[in-house]
């Protein structure tokens, strides 16, 4: 059984504190600053063990702790649960910034210490399947990726407007929410991003300013890519394509699926479909995490999420200045 610290009880944190506690595997203690979440979450799951400041919860022995506060805030968190010796599942994004980043980097490194990002779409278990089969050379050379998607913000999370998201500063906007779930995704799949343009807009949501539609194009290296989000469509629509040289591959994120396509004007062919609750990627991720803390590798490492997080910022800036950005 693992001592794990979720820091931060909004609802993502919430979502960790209820899925830790669903593995079996862990004994789940919360740092929260806030009272009445503190008091209600601690109620409706059992804790045995909450905390009211962060300093408070440092005198503590943990295996493992989960950073789900604010995105700015995680860089001086980690490093602080890094030099006791705690292993880190840090949500997305890693940061707002690359401050920092190095310094904990070889803090982590010095003392071998497990560390993920909590990139949940690499649980999902289409993608997985689908990345197994573009690894296994079944499609031939990826050449272009192509993402469309959406879903109506403010129905999944109706306090957007008193969160994190109402500041590029703090994480939000749909660039730094959202896109940067299927940019590393799609990094996972085809490799870095190594050039963007990008183009956002507030379109929608009402009571903020920041981007809610994204536009994006990339280049992989040789593989090119485009992506195309909003945070306000109706349908909950996710799909990620990757084109082969014999072939292409498809996942549909609301159908939990993936296909595939080889000859010319020919159907779709689902190649597997699962049947998922609104949880189950989170589980999977305590348990990839526990793994982790076991000595398995992680599921998305340090680097990855630095990469990634140099893609959010490097779009937001590309937004500002109307050009291409190198990485």
């Amino acid at each position: 059984m693992k001592r794990i610290l979720v820091v931060g009880g909004g609802s993502i944190g919430e979502r960790h504190v209820r899925c830790f506690l669903r593995t079996g595997e862990a004994e789940v203690s919360l740092c929260e600053t806030r009272s009445e979440v503190r008091q209600r979450l601690a109620d409706n799951y059992s804790l045995q063990h909450v905390f009211s400041a962060f300093d408070a919860a440092l005198t503590e022995d943990f295996d493992g702790a989960v950073i789900c506060t604010p995105a700015h805030l995680h860089i001086l968190m980690a490093t602080q649960l890094a030099k006791r010796g705690i292993g880190l599942l840090i949500e997305k994004p890693l940061s707002t910034s690359p401050h920092g980043v190095d310094q904990l980097a070889e803090l982590v490194e010095s003392q071998k210490l497990p560390v993920s990002i909590a990139y949940v779409m690499r649980q999902h278990p289409a993608l997985q399947a689908m990345k197994q089969a573009l690894d296994s050379g079944r499609f031939g050379r990826a050449v272009q990726i192509v993402y469309s998607g959406g879903q109506h913000f403010p129905f999944y999370r109706p306090a957007y407007r008193e969160t994190y998201y109402t500041r590029h500063e703090t994480g939000g906007g749909a660039i730094q929410d959202a896109l940067t779930h299927i940019i590393n995704a799609a990094e996972w799949l085809v490799g870095p991003v190594t050039k963007l343009v990008a183009d956002a807009e507030h379109c929608v949501l009402e009571g903020v300013d920041v981007e809610d539609t994204v536009h994006v194009i990339t280049r992989h290296r040789s593989v090119l890519g485009s992506f195309s989000l909003n945070q306000h469509q109706p349908a909950n629509e996710s799909t990620l394509t990757v084109l082969c040289e014999r072939g292409a591959v498809r996942f549909e994120g609301h159908h939990a699926s993936w296909s595939s396509c080889v000859e010319p004007d020919s159907a779709w062919m689902v190649e597997e479909r699962f049947t998922l609750e609104r949880d189950d990627l989170f589980v999977s991720q305590a348990k990839a995490f526990l793994s982790q803390l076991n000595g398995q590798s992680a599921a998305c490492s340090l680097a990855d999420g630095l990469q990634t997080l140099r893609v959010n910022l490097a779009a937001l800036e590309s937004v500002e200045t109307e050009s291409w950005k190198h990485l």
